[in-house]
């Protein structure tokens, strides 16, 4: 029997023991754009992986709070890696949502196994005798080149005239795609989020996961993973990945500013930098910030796990609020951050510096289009009226 206690504890001391280490390798991790081995190793060693893993696969099956504060600490040291953590150890939830054959697939000689993804809805299907044939390309697959696996997204024709829209995640094994390497931007470097090349690869139908089901907290996998961790809703796990290491990169901006700026000087007046109301104003509203983001996430959860404890489902106001509360936040932690190289001085202008790359970084985040805050706030504000929700990723 697992001491979930002493496992949350030992995460989070491991966590926050590898900050240091992450910002001193965060630089080389940019220019090779991917991580080390051996960060890669250090999550391996320290169980990361398999916080939300279930525990017939070797995981812990602890609860999303517990795997979001080891991935926000992470991020205070290095953002591309609690960014690489968060979206492929969320996978090792959503396959517990497939048919164990899956799982089997995936874990049967190996659970320490990993699996990238691109949920891009690009994938072209053609339907055959026990499952598809699929190809397409599809961007932005992080963490692909240490991964076996691939989670790619496409729409299913309907089986029969009339039918809706059917959007499955495909289970692809390493043999079936290529992975170009085109990474090459200006924030998140050390991820490798590069694009997925398939060509008319057969997958068979227990390796699909259906948007519905994950949407209707009655997934496949839930015949044998009968925990309440896995009736929560995809929508509401996948979105937090790409967003909650914003908080921790702006915390580490914030060590860092302060860590600077206390015994710094203006150069033109001479005046203490602690002195200065600008510098005062961006790191209050940053401290403030980072309490209020993770406040709210925590809440979040904590809502969520009770009701599928209860075998009680979130309503569609609370899904479509909690939706908004996730896509805002890489946008306030942008402003923040903002504010907080503005009032850092002319060295911050260094790529290498920690404030200009949690800049970048934090930016980059802000662009994946889970987090782009102005359709989800416009659903939020209809629905509160009285519309129906113009969004079933929830």
């Amino acid at each position: 029997m697992l001491d979930h206690d002493l496992i949350r504890q030992r995460l989070k001391q491991r966590a926050r023991e590898l900050v240091p280490v992450l910002r001193e390798r965060a630089p080389l991790a940019a220019r090779n754009g991917q991580l080390p081995e051996e960060t890669l190793r250090d999550f391996q060693e320290a169980g990361f992986f398999r916080i939300l893993q279930p525990a017939r696969w070797e995981g812990y099956e602890l609860e999303p709070k517990d795997f979001f504060e080891v991935q926000m600490t992470l991020a205070e040291g290095c953002m591309s890696s609690a960014w690489v953590l968060g979206v492929v150890a969320i996978h090792n939830w959503q396959l517990a949502l497939f048919d164990d054959r899956a799982a089997q697939d995936v874990w049967g000689a190996d659970s320490s196994v990993l699996i990238s993804s691109s949920y891009m809805p690009v994938g072209k299907v053609t339907r055959v005798d026990g499952g598809f044939r699929l190809s397409g390309r599809w961007g932005f697959s992080s963490g692909s080149k240490h991964c076996q696996w691939a989670f790619l997204g496409a729409m299913v024709p309907p089986a029969k005239e009339g039918d809706g829209p059917d959007y499955r995640t495909f289970l692809v094994p390493r043999s079936d795609y290529r992975i170009l390497d085109n990474w090459d931007v200006m924030g998140l470097e050390a991820t490798g989020s590069h694009d997925v090349v398939v060509e008319d690869a057969f997958v068979p139908e227990y390796r699909t996961h259906r948007s519905i089901d994950g949407f209707l907290q009655n997934s496949p996998g839930n015949a044998v993973n009968t925990s309440p961790l896995f009736r929560l809703p995809f929508g509401q796990i996948f979105v937090r990945a790409v967003s909650s290491s914003t908080i921790g990169a702006l915390k580490g901006a914030i060590d860092l500013f302060i860590e600077a700026n206390k015994g710094r000087v203006g150069v033109n007046d001479g005046r203490r930098i602690i002195q200065d109301p600008g510098a005062q104003a961006a790191l209050a509203n940053a401290l403030v910030t980072v309490d209020e983001c993770r406040t709210v996430l925590l809440r979040n959860f904590e809502l969520m796990m009770q009701r599928a404890i209860a075998g009680e489902p979130l309503t569609m106001a609370e899904r479509v609020k909690m939706r908004y509360d996730s896509a805002i936040v890489p946008d306030k932690c942008a402003q923040a951050v903002e504010a907080l190289m503005y009032n850092s001085g002319a060295s911050t202008i260094f790529r290498q510096h920690g404030i200009n790359r949690a800049f970048r970084d934090i930016h980059t985040g802000r662009a994946h289009v889970a987090n782009c805050p102005g359709k989800y706030a416009l659903n939020l504000g209809a629905v509160e009226m009285g519309l129906d929700s113009t969004d079933f990723f929830l």
